[in-house]
Formats: structure tokens, sequence, C-alpha cells
């Protein structure tokens, strides 16, 4: 059966706070599943880790570039979610320059897991991580679902098919997808 609504969790947030005295000026904050999809409609895009090659490569910086597209469709906010803790994805969003995508730390891996997206991926060091998708939801019911093919426990690839930014706003737009998507990087080393 088909998860139809985004699963309630409590995610656990940094925020700036210039009340904290010292460099780093940032308090925890909880942020609910209704907080951060209710009344709103999201683009949430699920990756397998901060850092990793296609998503710092193409992944982050394709939704980044086309942010003000997506709002013309109508979304509110675009979430990028990982398996990684806050801090993590805070130093990841700042080497990345990201601005306008939201990154959004399942440190636990909670809502990944009440999702159905939750893998191992031992088989590359990772251990337990979200499933590489997208999805479009609208006040916290999910309207659309990307995932990339071949989902399993320690899959051999890394598939960037359907979930890219391209792919999801052609559905807002309601038209095919693209032929041709962007050069993906590889990295070796």
């Amino acid at each position: 059966m088909a998860i139809e609504q985004v699963p309630d969790v409590v995610f656990k947030t940094r925020v700036r706070d210039e009340s904290v005295p010292g460099p780093n000026p940032f308090k925890w904050q909880d942020k609910t599943t209704q907080e951060i999809f209710g009344g709103k409609r999201v683009v949430l895009f699920a990756l397998p880790g901060a850092f990793t090659p296609t998503c710092s490569s193409t992944h982050l910086p394709r939704y980044e570039e086309l942010y003000d597209e997506f709002k013309a469709q109508g979304i509110d906010q675009i979430i990028c979610l990982s398996v990684n803790d806050a801090f993590v994805m805070f130093q990841w969003g700042k080497q990345q320059g990201s601005k306008n995508v939201f990154l959004l730390p399942d440190g636990s891996g909670e809502f990944s897991r009440k999702m159905g997206m939750l893998v191992d991926k031992s088989n590359i060091g990772f251990g337990m991580r979200s499933w590489r998708y997208a999805m479009v939801v609208n006040d916290c019911k999910i309207e659309k679902m990307f995932v990339e093919p071949g989902f399993s426990d320690n899959y051999g690839e890394d598939p960037f098919e359907v979930s890219d930014a391209d792919t999801v706003l052609a559905y807002l737009k309601g038209t095919e997808a693209p032929t041709e998507k962007p050069a993906r990087l590889e990295f070796v080393g």
C-alpha cells in the first residue's frame, strides 16, 4: 500500500540565534512535520548523503538553479532531506552556497524509515540512509512521488533518473520530462 501522507516526526534542526554567545550562534529547534509541510505545497528531494558526488555536483545545485521556476509553479518551498545530522547539513549547505533550498536533517532516519525509503548502504560504508527520491507534497498529502529505480538494500548503483529537478519541474508544468538531462559530474578518488 502506497503512503498517502508524510509521516508525523519531529526533526532536530539548528537555527541562527544572535542571543547565543560565541562563534556559533545557533540553537536547537524542533520542527514538526506539520510545521514543515502544513498549508504549503512543497517539493522534497531526498538523497543518500551530504558531500557525496551526485548529490553535490548535480542534485542539489540543479534545484537551487531552478528555484524561481519552481516558485512560478506554485511551490512554496524546496526541501533537501538526507539522513545526516544538522551540523553536517549546515556545513554542506555552506560549502554548496545553498540559498534557496532548505536542507532538512533526518539525523536518526525516522522520517525516511516511516516513508519506507530507508535502505542499508553498508556496501559503501554509509549504514542506513535514504533512497534517492523526490515528491510533491500539498498540505502534508503526497501528490506525486519520483522514486529512483532499483530500490533495495546495498544496491550496487546510485540511480539518478527521475528525482532530478528537471523531471519534477516538468511534472509541475504538465509537460513531458526532458529527454536530455544536465551532465552528471563524476568524481574519482
